[in-house]
């Protein structure tokens, strides 16, 4: 019998896919379960149409993704703070800060998680951080620290 699956089944196969399976199977435990329903023309056309939504839907955030790498690219984020004599800063500038700073000053709400310093900033100068937007999908982004 085919069956399309609603849910993961172990040693069976993924969410929306398609399985032969025996008809006792189906019929005492896939079907009553609510894990699968049968395949016909009407829920073949469904789960196409699903596929194709996911489809479209993960090609529109792929390209938001590239479209904010390519606006990163020329933001510079500007922090004045105090500093020593030395050039250290008294205190340091973390992911946290920087995705503060992004969203009050470009509008930019990205996760603190996703910008990729290789430590807190402790002095002053131009760095450069990464940031993780989709997978596969990176830009870098450049974070100025001034005297105040």
């Amino acid at each position: 019998m085919k069956l399309i699956l609603k849910a993961d089944v172990k040693g069976l196969g993924k969410k929306e896919s398609m399985v032969e399976v025996s008809d006792g199977y189906a019929r005492n435990f896939l079907l009553p379960k609510g894990l699968a329903v049968e395949a016909s023309s009407a829920n073949i056309n469904v789960m196409n149409t699903k596929k194709e939504a996911e489809k479209n839907k993960k090609a529109k955030e792929l390209q938001q993704a590239k479209d904010l790498a390519e606006k990163l690219k020329s933001i510079t984020v500007v922090f004045k703070t105090k500093a020593g004599e030395s050039g250290k800063l008294f205190g340091s500038i973390t992911t946290k800060d920087v995705a503060d700073k992004l969203l009050k000053d470009h509008k930019l709400d990205i996760d603190k998680k996703k910008i990729n310093m290789s430590d807190a900033l402790k002095a002053l100068g131009t760095y450069e951080a990464e940031v993780k937007l989709y997978p596969g999908v990176s830009g870098k982004l450049s974070i100025k620290v001034e005297q105040e």
